[in-house]
């Protein structure tokens, strides 16, 4: 596939074992996720080892704080040659706007997209830390805040797809964690669909981990999620 759809999460404690279930997937059929257990333990070593894999890398940083200082951090990880990379929302207008600086906006800049609130956030949850008004509305506002500041994209909830994609348009890249294949465990996320759902609701990008890396065969398990997005 030229354009995989399906991003697999590495959520691994160490690059060998991240490694090795990189080693049983196509990087022409997937791209791939590194995240903070990952990242914190092995570097950008890991992630340059994947690229030299041939994979593409979305780095799951999730960056929030000054804008100079998540600027700095944006630019490290463009220089190490990621596909995709995010910041946090709530950071606000100008911290996004450093970012976008930072990592520039040519057509070979990474993806950078930011994150709403986190698909294992629940009502009691959004109640309990103090934001007003519906989830789904503050991701809206929070997504048309990203975009109006350069962002490309947003991670979110596939369940705030589509009203995302009415208030943003078809171009706004959404990235949607929280996917499981149907009849899969939940885990601990909340708010969840399946594959052709949320692609479906108009997801541009699935970040799928345990119903693949879990798996007895994961490139065999990759190919069932791939089809059930033609199939239905």
């Amino acid at each position: 596939m030229s354009d995989p759809k399906i991003i697999v999460a590495l959520d691994y404690a160490d690059a060998e074992a991240a490694l090795k279930l990189a080693d049983q997937i196509d990087p022409d059929r997937a791209r791939v996720k590194v995240g903070k257990e990952l990242f914190t333990r092995s570097g950008p070593d890991v992630v340059k080892a994947l690229i030299g894999r041939g994979f593409d890398v979305f780095l799951d940083l999730k960056y929030h704080d000054i804008p100079h200082t998540v600027g700095r951090a944006c630019a490290a990880a463009a220089d190490l040659g990621v596909w995709m990379l995010n910041v946090h929302t709530l950071g606000g207008a100008a911290m996004m706007q450093a970012a976008r600086q930072a990592v520039g906006d040519s057509e070979d800049s990474p993806i950078l997209i930011g994150v709403t609130l986190l698909t294992s956030m629940d009502q009691a949850t959004f109640d309990q830390i103090g934001l007003s008004g519906s989830m789904t509305d503050t991701v809206v506002r929070l997504a048309q805040l990203a975009k109006n500041s350069g962002l490309d994209g947003v991670v979110c909830s596939a369940q705030e797809a589509t009203p995302l994609r009415l208030a943003l348009g078809a171009d706004f890249q959404l990235i949607t964690p929280g996917i499981r294949p149907a009849g899969s465990d939940r885990g601990d996320q909340h708010r969840t669909m399946t594959p052709k759902q949320a692609l479906d609701a108009g997801s541009h990008f699935l970040v799928i981990g345990r119903p693949i890396t879990a798996a007895a065969d994961p490139m065999q398990a990759l190919l069932e999620i791939e089809s059930s997005l033609s199939n239905g």
